[in-house]
């Protein structure tokens, strides 16, 4: 009995220690192990590689915005050997005091033993980050021209955003902000741009230093996709230069806009915004062209000129009556501007006079029975498209019908002059595109492709909204209206015998947020505008152009005041196109007209513009170019005359214009199939 008690004793005992074995296992693993393991986590962690950004370009490849590569600079002062350390560490105090002048060299020293002796293997240097040429120099510093493995030397990378021509198209170029938020391309192209992030595993040192390890596991970033836009650098130039110039004329002006496009595509060249800031500048802040839709005013009388002719109601020798300039209609008095009025017109003198009598008259005479049909006319015009722009920020065109809770018996009239509705400046714009394009209304568009190292992933193609928005009869009759306001009307100023331009001159109140047009104290507030295209018989390019005044007392028109920065513009662009410029001789004399434009080269001694003629095109740039002079070119071969048209400014010696011997028009595609063959603007 006693053995078997015995034995129960020591099997128990066995259970017991057994049990006190697992328990300790279970200990061990809860709180040592996961310690360790916690303690090793903390130890390494995984880090994001950033990727290049993608640059976005304009439509001849010039850089507008790209990632540039700064680095921050620092150094492991445990890496060099003890006797290297104490021979260069005061000549390198004195590079990085003298190269960044923060501190002094006896700083700087005391900086590194002092790292070195608490082991600190990875401090900062200098106070700002340095560009790659500052670091090829730096890398040659005493001590860390030994490199990383001996000197301790150490650079991090990081990118910064550059626009290469400054606040050039900001606004539209745009930006994307630290926490993720932006506008314009950055922002609406950002999927493209930002590219894909790498990772790599690094190993924490002291504090927040941390170093990469695995080296042969990391995951390298792919950078982002480039875009090219449909802005052309220098049109962008000429409009923004022109704006700026004129809003220095009245300290009235809180903002303007101008925007040029390419008739047959859509493509948008140029879209300048200026607003006003606190300081009383003119800057890139806000998108008055795709994001303030406001009354339009009297551009809009085309729409309505468009549908009294295209519904068989007047042409342009149809009478009006405009009276003294004052017509009471349903409680309200619309006017002329011109005292006294212009009593009885045709349409085509109401036109060109702007007439706001004329045009509210014909507009409730014409469609007062039927209001639904003028509005539907409009809408069949695509004036109230929705354009889905390749940019954000698209402010909603709005054109009100019978029924709708704003509508009244003022609405029609109203609605004939350019009020009563709401359209963007490029509303406006794509309007007056499709009467230049043939009735054919074009998409605009900001953006032409997507690539990567050159070659193209994603083209954007021209988008047609409407194959014609009136008919051709219709057509003819008002560009000759809009050439007629040119010549005879509100906008005679631009009238050029060079080449001919078309359009109209648009003025209206802006409404105090429904506070009507005129605040407490008298003050008003008014959008200047014109709308047109060039040259009227073939036009290559449409734009508009808009201010917009602060509160005042004084009066803002379109012909005084948007229509000379829409010359301004439409000037640079004449002058600086090669098919609208006459051929010229050998020796460089002009032929006809063009002696206006050109200066012959034989009143320029040869040594103030050099004699290229006969040489090949490449030595011909090289030779301007590095002279200072702006240089665009047809054909290939050798260089067969010269032209020379003088710049406006003092900053720009002018642009020469080179014929060389095989001629035919340059075009983007066979600059892109032909390394010989180059425009320079």
């Amino acid at each position: 009995m006693k053995g078997v008690m015995n034995r129960a004793f020591v099997v128990y005992a066995l259970f017991v220690i057994a049990g006190i074995a697992v328990i300790a296992r279970m200990v061990y693993l809860q709180y040592i192990t996961n310690e360790d393991l916690r303690s090793e986590v903390k130890t390494f962690r995984v880090e994001e590689i950033e990727a290049t950004r993608g640059s976005i370009l304009a439509c001849d490849g010039r850089t507008l915005s790209s990632s540039v590569p700064y680095y921050k600079i620092r150094m492991d002062c445990i890496v060099p050997e003890q006797s290297v350390f104490d021979m260069y560490k005061d000549s390198l105090a004195i590079a990085l005091s003298e190269f960044f002048g923060d501190n002094s060299a006896d700083w700087y020293k005391k900086r590194m033993e002092t790292a070195r002796a608490t082991k600190d293997r990875d401090i900062s240097l200098g106070n700002r980050l340095v560009d790659h040429s500052e670091l090829m120099i730096i890398k040659n510093f005493p001590l860390f021209r030994l490199g990383s493995l001996k000197g301790g030397f150490i650079s991090e990378q990081k990118n910064k955003r550059k626009n290469p021509y400054g606040r050039l198209a900001y606004r539209t170029i745009g930006f994307i902000n630290s926490n993720g938020k932006g506008v314009g391309i950055e922002e609406s192209f950002d999927y493209y741009l930002k590219g894909t992030p790498g990772s790599q595993v690094v190993q924490k040192l002291l504090k927040d230093q941390w170093k990469p390890v695995d080296m042969d596991k990391i995951i390298q970033p792919k950078d982002g996709y480039d875009v090219q836009t449909t802005i052309d650098i220098d049109i962008q130039e000429a409009a923004e230069a022109a704006l700026k110039e004129q809003l220095s004329l009245s300290d009235q002006f809180e903002g303007a806009t101008a925007i040029v496009m390419e008739v047959k595509t859509g493509a948008i060249r140029a879209i300048a915004n200026m607003r006003k800031d606190s300081n009383g500048n003119f800057d890139e802040v806000f998108n008055y062209a795709i994001g303030q839709a406001t009354e339009p005013g009297s551009t809009f009388k085309l729409a309505t000129l468009v549908a009294l002719i295209e519904d068989g109601y007047v042409t342009l020798e149809t009478p009006v009556d405009a009276g003294n300039g004052k017509w009471p209609y349903a409680g309200h008095t619309i006017s002329d501007v011109t005292a006294g009025g212009y009593g009885q017109i045709n349409v085509i003198k109401a036109f060109e006079k702007s007439s706001n009598v004329a045009f509210a008259k014909l507009a409730v005479e014409y469609y007062a029975n039927n209001e639904k049909k003028f509005v539907d006319r409009i809408n069949n015009m695509k004036l109230n498209e929705k354009f889905n722009l390749d940019l954000k920020g698209e402010a909603r065109a709005v054109i009100y019908a019978p029924g709708d809770k704003s509508w009244s018996k003022l609405t029609l009239p109203l609605m004939g002059i350019g009020y009563a509705t709401l359209l963007t400046p490029l509303h406006t714009l794509a309007f007056y595109n499709a009467i230049a394009n043939g009735g054919k209304m074009m998409k605009p568009y900001f953006v032409e492709n997507i690539q990567k190292n050159g070659v193209i992933e994603k083209r954007f193609e021209p988008v047609e909204l409407s194959g014609s928005i009136c008919s051709k009869s219709t057509l003819v009759l008002v560009n000759k209206a809009l050439r007629s306001v040119v010549e005879e009307g509100t906008a005679k100023a631009l009238n050029d015998k060079r080449y001919a331009i078309s359009g109209k001159t648009g003025t209206a109140r802006v409404a105090f947020n429904g506070a009507g047009y005129t605040d407490k104290e008298g003050y008003k507030r008014h959008q200047a505008s014109f709308a047109g295209f060039f040259p009227s018989e073939n036009p290559k390019y449409s734009a508009i152009v808009v201010l917009y005044t602060g509160r005042t007392r004084g009066n803002f028109y379109g012909g005084g005041w948007a229509a000379p920065v829409f010359k301004k513009i439409s000037d640079k662009i004449y002058v600086s196109s090669p098919e609208w410029i006459s051929p010229v001789e050998g020796n460089g004399s002009i032929a006809g007209k063009s002696r206006d434009i050109l200066a012959n080269l034989d009143s320029f001694k040869c040594d103030s513009i050099p004699q290229v003629m006969g040489l090949g095109i490449r030595d011909a740039l090289y030779i301007l170019e590095n002279q200072g002079y702006k240089v665009r070119f047809s054909g290939k071969g050798k260089v067969t005359s010269q032209s020379y048209i003088p710049a406006n400014d003092l900053d720009n010696k002018g642009l020469i214009y080179l014929q060389l011997s095989d001629y035919h028009e340059i075009t983007r595609d066979t600059l892109n199939q032909q390394d010989t063959t180059d425009i320079r603007r």
